[in-house]
Order: structure tokens, then sequence, then C-alpha cells
């Protein structure tokens, strides 16, 4: 039965959210998109892009209704593409489907589109209204819209700490500051991201496999930053490639001989420039992973690796677990990064805090300096 909430534009676009989170962690490259078909205020069809490469959202609403479309209104929370690419322009499944009114989330970023799916709708005198539950729709494909503006990955650095901002005890020795409820979580995050980054000392002082093995989800590519290839040829992220991929992104000082000898295993091998002589550049490194489609990197390196992403402003959004330990002397999560007053501090945006096991999860974005 039809209820009063269920006639407006934002009750229908709330609902194509909701499917599209379905695709999350699949459809990478490409955003999540979620398309519902309402006719006479009621829900007739929707869909979901499901996985990268495999029909769009607005094509599957299509293809699943049951009843005729003509008259009907699309939901949909990113602006139908009109070029073609992996599959055809969705816009012309909307023309020739009878679709009369197409309600739009948000629009789509990529210059293939960017307006342009709008334009080709309303030539075909389809009604059209754009910025429905805009901001929401735009939070969702975040990682979407960072990639297509600025070609590079988007960045979550994600860390367990103690209390006292300890990542580890004073021998090295992290094993587990935080619950198997947040162990879970985390793999979970892996599994929503392209790939995973750790740096060559969080391989050899944990022997990590950075596999999502303790949840369902897609294995990221395993990427290791190893300036000078220091690498054990037994280490665990070098192994079951078939499962999940690695790559090691060295600098020009990599041992030649080693460099062959990985390649041989199946491990790609990128030089990427290095820092001031020292360690691999990482907006370098960020560069090379864009430019394999990697739209979306974890980082979960050691207090090294945190502190120069912080230090070069690289990341675009903070997963910080706090475990309910008191460590003393240890490791810290976060080293020196030049500031000598509090007023140079950065300043974060808190946008959830939620509780796994006895431990509480931040997930925060870097404040505009505006």
């Amino acid at each position: 039965m039809k209820t009063k909430e269920a006639t407006g534009d934002e009750y229908f676009m709330e609902r194509a959210l909701r499917l599209a989170r379905k695709g999350q962690g699949w459809v990478s490259p490409n955003p999540m998109v979620g398309a519902v078909i309402v006719k006479d205020g009621a829900v007739i069809s929707e869909g979901y892009h499901r996985r990268f490469g495999e029909a769009h959202a607005e094509v599957n609403a299509i293809t699943n209704a049951k009843a005729l479309l003509t008259g009907a209104t699309l939901y949909i929370t990113l602006e139908p593409c009109c070029h073609f690419g992996k599959t055809p322009p969705c816009t012309d499944a909307v023309i020739e489907s009878g679709i009369a009114r197409v309600v739009i989330g948000v629009r789509d970023p990529n210059p293939l589109v960017a307006g342009r799916g709008i334009a080709r709708l309303n030539e075909h005198r389809i009604h059209t209204t754009v910025g429905v539950l805009e901001s929401q729709c735009r939070a969702l494909n975040e990682v979407f819209f960072k990639y297509m503006s600025t070609a590079t990955p988007f960045v979550t650095l994600k860390y367990a700490q103690t209390v006292d901002g300890r990542i580890a005890a004073a021998s090295g020795n992290s094993r587990w500051i935080s619950s198997e409820a947040s162990l879970r979580y985390a793999h979970e995050l892996r599994s929503h991201h392209d790939a995973v980054l750790v740096g060559i000392d969080t391989v050899l002082r944990d022997n990590p496999e950075l596999t999502v093995r303790h949840v369902k989800g897609k294995n990221p590519l395993r990427v290791i930053l190893d300036s000078t290839l220091k690498i054990p040829l037994a280490s665990s992220v070098l192994t079951k490639q078939d499962e999940a991929r690695t790559m090691i992104i060295t600098t020009h000082a990599g041992d030649a001989e080693k460099m062959h000898l990985l390649g041989a295993m199946g491990i790609e091998i990128i030089t990427a420039d290095s820092c001031e002589g020292v360690g691999v550049d990482l907006p370098s490194a960020l560069r090379e992973l864009s430019m394999r489609n990697i739209s979306s990197v974890l980082v979960e390196g050691g207090a090294r690796t945190i502190t120069s992403f912080i230090r070069e402003g690289l990341p675009d959004r903070l997963i910080i677990i706090t475990a309910p330990k008191i460590m003393g002397k240890g490791i810290e999560a976060v080293g020196d990064l030049g500031f000598r007053e509090v007023d140079d501090a950065i300043k974060l945006v808190v946008k959830r805090i939620v509780k796994k096991g006895d431990d509480i999860i931040m997930d925060l974005r870097i404040k505009s300096k505006e």
C-alpha cells in the first residue's frame, strides 16, 4: 500500500542509495550506483551495479521490470552514462524504455559524461531533476569523485593504537592491540579498497598476508614499499598470487638480481622516484597506482609509513582503532611532523564513531583549511 512519505523523491532516492551500497568492493574503479523505477507512486523495479564490467544500475532495473515502463520515473544515484565503455550508453536504454522522468542524485564527474547524459535525456524530452540527496550521493562515491578529479587514488590511513597512542610495544610487538571484532572490521576495510599498502618494515616485523580471510570479499592488490628490495623471498605477501596479487614499489636503488627473482615469482615490480635518495617518493608511488586503475588505497603501515603519509598531506580518510589499553613506553603511531605550536596541528572532522568489541573506532576526514 502506498504511504504518504513514499511519494517523495527523497524517499525513493534513499532506496536507490541502499541498493548502490551492495556493490561496494566489487565495482571499482566504477562508482557504486543504485536505481529504482516508480510508476503511479509504487516501485515496479530496481537494480544496482553489481560488478565492474557488468551492466550498470539503470540497465539492470530496466531489465528486471515486469511491467511496461511507459510514463515511469527512474531514480538513479548518479547521472546515466552516455558513452561506450565496458557497456553501451545507459542513456540509450532509458530512452528506449519509455521512461518519462529521471531523478538524479548527482552529476557524474567523469569528463566523458559530466552533464552530457542529462543533456541527451532532455533532447529526447525526458524530464530530469538533478540534485536530490546530492550530498549523500556524492559521499557514497567519495573515492570515485577524488579519482576522477585528481587522477590519484583515494587514500585511507588505518591503524590500531592504545589509549596512550602506541601502535606497538617498545620491543616492536603489536599483536594484538585491537580486538577480534576490530580485526574483522579491518579485513572488511581491505575488501572495500583496490589496494592495501604497507612499508617493508611491517613485512619484516609482522610477515602479514594482507588478505581478507576473516570476511567475505575480494582480496585487494597487496602493495609493498621497498626502496632497496629487502623483502625476504619467503614472505607471506609473496605467496598465493592466484588469490591476491602483490606489487612491490621500489627505486633505482633496488637490487637488480632480486628484482629478477621476484619477477619470476609473478610479482609486479614498479620503479618509482626516490624521496631525497631515501625511501620511495609517496606521490610518485600513488601516481603509479593510479595509472593501473587503482582508485583507492588502504594504508596499514607502521609508524614511519603513517608519519610520512600524514606529513605529505596524502590521506583523505583516517580510521583510528583505539583499544582500552595503556602501554606506557612503546612505539608512537605518529612521529614528528615538525609542528611546534598547538595551532599547527592537523584538524580532523569526525564522520562516525562506532564500537567493535571493546575498541572505539573513529572514522575521520581532514578538515579543510579554508
